[in-house]
């Protein structure tokens, strides 16, 4: 694991990187370890990947081992811990039994008090068949949210989002217009996947946006057969990478001077520049035309 060095002024991130397992119980105990270390590690703000509770294809055993916000030992023992270490833990996304056949792949920000400040769920469900044969469809056990969620950190905003999202530019463009400089995306990218495309796409989200990327990911071989690329990664407004992980779980730090974010928007204001435009069919004629051309 990296460690991005910084100056007076900023605040430490810590992304924790994992290999979740079946068993919640034990996904909990290795994920609290790490929050730990990124504690003694100075960070100021930790985040967890996606799926940080439960790795499981089997719809049974997923819908057998999760339960409700409210019943969940996982959500109740990080939300102890922030308290206990006066932390902001951001939980990338716990597995939520939202009804008797569907869960909700949701995120959970938590302030040093304990205190659930935001949460979101996931909006973009990874539906798709990859070349080696490898099909996913998230959507038959999870349900989609409908809801962008930004929340205000003591060093500014932060917008939420999980994984997949991550090839959906409009939602990161939305989230930076709302004020948010800090864009979240705790993933469970594939192999395949996140070999070809895991680094251009947070680049590019952080580029469009000017924006820091952090992203706490999944890596290695899981105890369910699938193996994800790991790689977590902090991302700054100009797009380079600043602090990265390999595919063993541990911890990824990086020291964020939020004055990089409006530096990066002076120099290139494109949130600024964007203007509204009308698509039209081929051979079609764009309305504004037909309101001025002259009558036959």
């Amino acid at each position: 694991m990296t460690t991005a060095t910084g100056k007076s002024g900023t605040f430490r991130v810590g992304l924790i990187q994992m290999r979740s397992g079946r068993t919640p119980a034990a996904n909990l105990s290795a994920a609290t370890t790490l929050i730990g270390e990124a504690k003694q590690g100075g960070a100021d703000y930790v985040q967890t990947p996606e799926m940080t509770n439960i790795m499981e294809v089997s719809r049974d055993r997923l819908l057998g081992a999760i339960v409700d916000e409210e019943s969940d030992a996982n959500l109740a023992t990080f939300r102890e811990l922030a308290r206990a270490l006066s932390l902001t833990i951001h939980i990338g996304s716990l597995a939520i039994k939202v009804t008797p056949d569907k869960a909700a792949n949701r995120s959970f920000l938590i302030d040093p008090q304990g205190e659930i400040v935001a949460r979101y769920d996931k909006i973009h469900m990874f539906d798709v068949d990859l070349a080696n044969g490898e099909s996913y469809r998230e959507s038959r056990n999870f349900r989609a949210g409908e809801i962008a969620m930004i929340s205000d950190l003591p060093w500014g905003r932060l917008g939420l989002t999980v994984c997949y999202d991550l090839r959906f530019p409009a939602l990161y463009r939305a989230l930076a217009e709302a004020g948010a400089s800090f864009l979240a995306i705790p993933s469970a990218f594939t192999q395949q996947t996140g070999e070809a495309h895991w680094h251009v796409l947070n680049r590019a989200r952080a580029i469009e946006n000017g924006s820091f990327v952090f992203a706490a990911a999944q890596g290695g071989k899981h105890e369910n057969g699938r193996e994800t690329f790991g790689h977590s990664l902090v991302v700054d407004p100009w797009g380079r990478i600043i602090a990265e992980g390999g595919t063993e779980p541990g911890v990824v730090f990086a020291d964020i001077d939020p004055a990089e974010v409006a530096a990066a928007r002076a120099r290139v204001p494109s949130l600024q520049h964007g203007r509204r435009f009308e698509m039209v069919e081929p051979m079609a004629e764009p309305t504004h035309l037909r309101a001025v051309r002259a009558p036959t």
